[in-house]
């Protein structure tokens, strides 16, 4: 059997590529999820895995220490085996800010993801949107920066 890899990239001290096995290294969390799915209705799994947050702190994600909350600009890109995408902020994940059980999931229902890869599990969401399988790529991304409205000849704030 192939076993599937993911890869964590972006502003991390440690890059790494990792399978379903590797994964298990972090505490297991399980999980019953239920979540509205657009094209088979509603679904009901389990799912075991360690926390996202776990798993990218270990990273070493690249926060600078001299600015005041620093972690809350980053974001974190996952890219599914399918094309699928998803979107978080950190402070989502942040056991400091909203600390949401997000999981990496190595099982769905006791079926081990070896060859399939992980899943992004987020018990929270109401609807399906943001789970993604098969995880292919993570990305951690630091360099996101907000313009605020643009500035008047004066200085001022426009409206825009």
């Amino acid at each position: 059997m192939t076993l599937a890899r993911l890869t964590l990239t972006g502003d991390l001290a440690r890059p790494a590529r990792l399978t379903v096995p590797e994964l298990l290294r972090w505490p297991q969390h399980r999980v019953d999820v239920s979540f509205e799915c657009a094209t088979s209705g509603l679904q009901h799994h389990r799912f075991t895995g360690p926390r996202l947050y776990d798993v990218l702190a270990d990273a070493g994600p690249g926060f600078d220490p001299v600015r005041r909350k620093d972690r809350l600009r980053f974001l974190i890109a996952v890219s599914g085996a399918d094309g699928h995408h998803a979107v978080l902020s950190w402070a989502e994940i942040d056991p400091d800010f909203a600390a949401a059980p997000v999981l990496l999931g190595v099982c769905v229902d006791d079926t081990p993801l070896d060859a399939a890869g992980p899943q992004l599990v987020l018990p929270q969401d109401r609807c399906g949107g943001r789970h993604i399988s098969g995880i292919t790529a993570i990305r951690v991304d630091g360099d996101y920066h907000c313009a605020g409205p643009p500035r008047t000849e004066h200085g001022r704030a426009s409206a825009w």
